[in-house]
């Protein structure tokens, strides 16, 4: 190895050189001063019972192995009515693809394969989608268009997915700001993804044609924190209407992110939003890096802005499984080669992310587009493995590098060596543009991958095989007079009910607020308890037990309802919660005895005080006064539950010992 470099210090050099601050760290002065905007793309799935353009049941999901037939289909490019090819098709038409397709028979139909025309849009599907538009305070449209959205990567069978606009400028509040709705959209759910193994992509049609909205915002969000607030609150409203399913899968952002110089990069298929903040700051950074590079190589090669990429064939002498599997590679038959990229030293090694470089850019679209399964390349300057040095110098040596040369050495089917080389050379051309655009997968660390490259403008036409659909005004009125209050508002009450804002996500998400607002107006409780009780102690329980039957929260209505009919203390509906939460189908009067309810009298518990001081004197000859209070209220918490209030009693217990 050239003794004169290394990767791990480079790595850290041009970690500085980027001006990388970790997420804890930054602050919304770093955001503006990179020119930092985001955008998201909100999907929600509906709650109907039946899917958006055919009969067949929404919601019922089978599992991977569980199938009745499967179908293989392979994506080709065509002419759009421009005369021009989409930039995603070609590349997805360069991974040769085999897409398989799992259906049962009862969750699919001839529909979803465009054997047959599409049945009448479900108008189940457009109430619930002009319900939401109005929430988001857009503008719903006077006649719904049915048009094709061009879906390239296989997981619409069809290669397109029909889609509506419902809505159009609206605004929801972040902060003290407005953020724009653009538009919300009614289409139809994709396929659920199997596997992905080089040239073959496995889908399961089941979810396939479910209804699904589509919240796009404008680029309005100026940190990454704006951007988790904007997907909080349109998840927020989306679920206060009751119409929408939950769960993993149900709810997917696309998140849109871009800096001064930089351009639009597509997070694809943020599962969770809490995962926004530490992806789009991730993404800020890598694009800051890639202009870095830019930069440094336009410095390096002037006017020329394309490297003379060259490859050979590794020979046998250095085909050995030390430190390399190239042994092995070559067993299987696959063609080793060493590829030599002019004027890339220490750009390989230039610091992208977290733990991320410029060399991961290529070998993520490697895996992608030449469909290789790592282990597949190794390559000069790897941070934190390092190239034995006489390995290095007989590389060097075939490919006739100087000193500011990189390479990588590569393997995989002969067949699939062209369209790696390809990739390889159009990477390190676009690495002079700077960023180039791309949809990216989003990974657990928060750094994102290559996915496929971002799909033109032109990808949407009408669809001849739907009519327009009319929306009347009385129709959109009689919608808006039984909307669900706004989230703004609904937070605007819990702040003036003084309840911890750490509930507020659990009970927005859950749709909880009717249920707490029912429980404060009907019994004699403060806000703050009922808040807690299901912000907190509800939450709790959903996170640590498995309930023997489907648990209701409206059933918690049933607990107060109880409590006050029989005059007990409010403070045993924690524990009650719990055995209820634990056993839905329980009566009430067992869920109070499993949660060591007895009826006690009020004067028996307090006579039980000067006794236990006694006994706590007895203990502990030089007790403390507030020991001894919290070690008497220690013993008369379980009687006291549900009979006293353990304020008054504890008030009650410390008057008796300072006495």
């Amino acid at each position: 190895m050239n003794k004169s470099f290394s990767p791990d210090e480079n790595f850290i050099k041009t970690r500085k050189a980027v001006g990388f601050i970790p997420m804890g760290k930054a602050d919304g002065n770093l955001y503006r001063e990179m020119g930092f905007k985001c955008g998201l793309e909100v999907h929600q799935q509906l709650k109907t019972a039946e899917k958006l353009f055919c009969h067949c049941p929404a919601g019922r999901y089978q599992k991977a192995d569980d199938f009745d037939a499967e179908i293989i289909r392979h994506m080709r490019p065509t002419l759009s009515e421009l005369g021009e090819y989409d930039r995603t098709a070609l590349m997805e038409f360069k991974t040769r693809k085999n897409i398989f397709y799992r259906l049962r028979n009862d969750t699919a139909c001839t529909y979803e394969f465009d054997d047959t025309p599409p049945f009448l849009l479900n108008r189940e599907a457009l109430v619930i989608s002009m319900k939401i538009a109005l929430l988001l305070k857009t503008s719903v449209v006077g006649e719904v268009h049915i048009t094709r959205k061009q879906y390239l990567d296989g997981s619409i069978p069809t290669g397109f997915q029909r889609t509506a606009i419902i809505g159009i400028e609206g605004e929801i509040p972040v902060g003290k700001k407005a953020v724009n709705i653009i538009q919300i959209s009614l289409e139809e759910d994709s396929c659920r993804e199997v596997s992905d193994i080089r040239h073959d992509r496995v889908y399961r049609t089941d979810r396939l044609g479910m209804p699904l909205i589509e919240v796009v915002t404008g680029p309005d969000m100026k940190t990454p924190r704006e951007a988790y607030e904007a997907g909080q609150y349109i998840r927020f409203l989306t679920r206060s209407t009751g119409n929408v399913r939950t769960g993993i899968g149900a709810a997917r952002q696309d998140v849109n992110v871009s800096i001064t110089g930089g351009c639009r990069i597509e997070i694809k298929g943020v599962a969770r939003i809490h995962d926004i903040p530490k992806l789009t700051h991730n993404e800020a950074f890598r694009q800051q890096a890639l202009l870095k590079i830019r930069d440094e190589l336009l410095i390096r090669f002037k006017k020329k802005k394309q490297p003379e990429i060259s490859a050979f064939p590794l020979p046998a002498s250095l085909i050995t499984d030390n430190p390399y599997p190239l042994q092995a590679a070559k067993e299987k038959g696959f063609e080793v080669l060493a590829v030599r990229l002019p004027g890339f030293q220490g750009i390989l090694s230039h610091f992208t992310g977290p733990g991320r470089t410029f060399g991961d850019e290529i070998e993520t679209r490697l895996k992608v587009i030449a469909c290789l399964e790592p282990p597949f390349a190794v390559y000069s300057e790897r941070p934190g493995a390092e190239v034995p040095e006489s390995f290095d110098c007989d590389i060097r040596t075939l490919l006739r590098c100087n000193d500011s040369d990189a390479w990588i050495l590569l393997w995989g089917p002969e067949a699939d060596m062209p369209t790696a080389l390809e990739t390889i050379e159009e990477r390190c051309r676009l690495a002079f543009e700077g960023v180039p655009e791309e949809t990216r997968k989003a990974m657990p660390d928060g750094t994102t991958i290559f996915e496929r490259v971002l799909p033109g403008p032109n990808r949407m036409y009408p669809d001849t095989d739907s009519a327009p659909i009319a929306v009347s005004d009385s129709e959109i009125e009689a919608i808006r007079s039984k909307l669900p209050a706004d989230v703004a508002e609904m937070m605007a009450q819990m702040d003036t009910w003084r309840i911890p804002r750490d509930t507020y996500g659990y009970i927005f998400s859950r749709n909880l607020f009717p249920l707490l607002e029912t429980v404060i107006r009907r019994f004699p409780v403060s806000p703050v308890f009922a808040g807690t009780l299901l912000g907190h102690s509800l939450k709790y329980l959903e996170g640590h037990f498995v309930p023997s039957a489907p648990f209701h929260p409206e059933r918690i209505i049933d607990l107060f309802q109880y409590v006050t009919e029989n005059k007990m203390e409010i403070n045993i509906l924690p524990e009650m919660l719990k055995e209820l939460y634990q056993h839905p189908n329980m009566d009430l009067g067992s869920v109070a005895a499993a949660a060591g309810y007895r009826k006690t009298p009020e004067k028996r518990i307090h006579g039980q005080i000067p006794i236990l001081i006694k006994k706590f004197m007895e203990i502990r000859t030089s007790g403390h006064p507030e020991a001894c209070v919290s070690w008497v209220m220690g013993q008369l918490r379980q009687p006291a539950l549900g009979n006293v209030n353990l304020a008054d009693l504890q008030n009650r217990v410390a008057e008796a010992v300072n006495a």
